[in-house]
């Protein structure tokens, strides 16, 4: 006698047609690279022997494609003027080759570095007038 197990229904995004039925339990691959990037909602709708339904959604952000980095504005930031961007698009290639050719993004040095570089020479010179000076008193 068969055992008669419980259903799932699979639904990608708002499309009235599943694209996948299966019977629990079930191991599934999600094959992304067959959608667009961007935000996308996984459906499961489960049927019971007895009737009943569950359901539960899913969603997922799919990044296939190249990666993109934009420097000198952020999300939802209030600018005026001319404002300098700098943009880099990098992909993890084939796997099977490293790409470092565009692989990091180049960024500006930070403030905070200036001022602790600033500090240290000064610190530095300090340090060689006072060492100097002690040694000719003696």
């Amino acid at each position: 006698m068969k055992e008669i197990n419980n259903r799932v229904i699979l639904f990608l995004d708002s499309e009235v047609h599943p694209f996948a039925e299966f019977e629990t339990p079930v191991r599934f691959e999600l094959d992304t690279r067959k959608l667009t990037d961007g935000l996308h909602t996984l459906k499961v709708v489960s049927k019971s022997v007895l009737g009943k339904e569950g359901v539960r959604i899913i969603q997922f952000t799919v990044r296939n494609g190249p990666d993109i980095i934009v420097d000198g504005i952020k999300e939802n930031e209030f600018v005026d003027g001319v404002v300098p961007l700098m943009i880099n698009a990098y992909d993890k290639g084939d796997l099977k080759n490293f790409v470092i050719k565009g692989s990091e993004t180049p960024k500006s040095v930070p403030n905070w570095l200036w001022v602790i570089l600033v500090l240290f020479a000064g610190w530095a010179a300090y340090y060689l007038i006072t060492y100097f000076n002690l040694n000719d008193t003696l």
